[in-house]
């Protein structure tokens, strides 16, 4: 059975097949790279990085004498070869130095625009500007591990969730540590989070929807649903309703009321338009109430009126402007432009899809939302920006 989870190190999505029971298997990240250790749910393990293995030559073959004569042969072609080059280099160089006008451009190496540590302002881009920066790496009040999951409420409170162990924090709209609960235990993985305007926070683990009081973090219950457990992400709309994705052999998008009712389902709504499967699905919900669907294995993003109807799909896998390397997190400010955090930084359309910009904070934006004033938050592990964007 093909199974999905999150790169411990760059948050980008790792399949792989786990068909044998108790079986201890690794996969290989196809963004960064990394050599991984699948989660065990059995054991409550998250997915970790495997260390690399250092090889010792030296006593391969009795003695060490074996392996010193197989270097010297290897490398005595590898020395002619890197004097070869230098001698040629000096020969073409003059040639290379003539054939330069003293009229022709220079080449100049790319400068870095985004920031350069939690602390710079720069977003390499005049589109949005950072004004509020929190958060370090730590345990204590104000710090984190792994957060990937972050809201804001009517009052402006922000409520920030680590990936593993079911711990949320709860800051003023300045960043200041107000309190801390917890949704589970060390084995709680958070998928998502969201917040409506009367402070209700709602919390996506162990497939299902929970609904938490703000200040004491007492659960207030589950949203119900046909499909029962499944849940991947959930955001608030504006008209105090919830939009959520979900997966059971299937990718739905599930609309409920401000009661947490469900009144609609998108069936397949990815692979039903794509016709490739999606194992993980982003959902956001402008103020007019159209969804937008995040499909990371399907690179794009799908856009449905708020009655369910499909309208288009824009993205794809690519470098090129537009297109996602390894896109993690979506989000819709209050002119309808979309924003998509990929590796590449945080790439913005308009509402039909049209490419507009790209800017790039420090680190993947694992979560993103939008407060009342149009302002961006951007929750990436260790810290938390808050950025003023540039009027259209």
């Amino acid at each position: 059975m093909l199974k999905t989870f999150d790169c411990p190190k760059c948050g980008a999505p790792v399949s792989y097949e786990k068909d044998v029971v108790g079986a201890s298997l690794t996969a290989r990240c196809p963004y960064c790279n990394s050599s991984l250790a699948v989660p065990d749910e059995m054991l409550g393990r998250p997915a970790r990085i495997i260390s690399h293995v250092n090889i010792d030559l030296r006593n391969t073959v009795s003695g060490g004498k074996a392996t010193k004569w197989i270097l010297v042969i290897v490398l005595i072609p590898l020395f002619g070869v890197l004097i070869g080059a230098i001698a040629m280099g000096g020969f073409l160089l003059p040639l290379l130095k003539g054939a330069i006008s003293p009229g022709d451009s220079k080449v100049t190496p790319p400068t870095k625009t985004g920031p350069t540590g939690p602390g710079d302002k720069g977003t390499g881009n005049a589109f949005a500007t950072q004004i509020l920066n929190f958060g370090s790496e730590g345990i204590g009040p104000g710090m984190f591990k792994d957060a990937r999951s972050i809201a804001v409420d009517g009052a402006g409170r922000i409520y920030v969730g680590e990936y593993t162990g079911g711990r949320i924090q709860v800051f003023d709209p300045a960043g200041k540590f107000i309190t801390q609960w917890s949704i589970g235990d060390r084995k709680t993985i958070l998928r998502g989070l969201a917040a409506d305007r009367k402070g209700t926070v709602y919390a996506v683990h162990g497939g299902d929807i929970h609904r938490y009081q703000a200040g004491s973090g007492e659960l207030l219950g589950q949203l119900e649903y046909e499909g029962k457990s499944g849940f991947d992400d959930v955001t608030a709309a504006a008209d105090g309703g919830l939009v959520a994705a979900w997966y059971s052999n299937r990718d739905d998008i599930v609309r409920f009321d401000s009661s947490g009712k469900a009144v609609r389902t998108i069936p397949a709504a990815i692979s039903g338009t794509s016709g490739d499967s999606e194992l993980s699905t982003r959902v956001a919900v402008d103020g007019s109430g159209n969804i937008y669907a995040l499909g990371r294995f399907n690179s794009a993003v799908f856009k449905f009126t708020p009655e369910g109807k499909f309208v288009n799909r824009f993205g794809g896998p690519g470098d090129q402007a537009g297109q996602f390397r390894a896109a993690y997190s979506v989000a819709v400010d209050g002119k309808g432009r979309v924003y998509v955090g990929d590796t590449k930084g945080i790439q913005v359309f308009d509402d039909n899809g049209r490419y507009l910009t790209m800017f790039s904070p420090n680190d993947l934006a694992f979560g993103m939302v939008f407060n009342d004033k149009n302002e961006l938050f951007v929750v990436a592990r260790k810290h938390v920006l808050k950025l003023a964007l540039k009027e259209p």
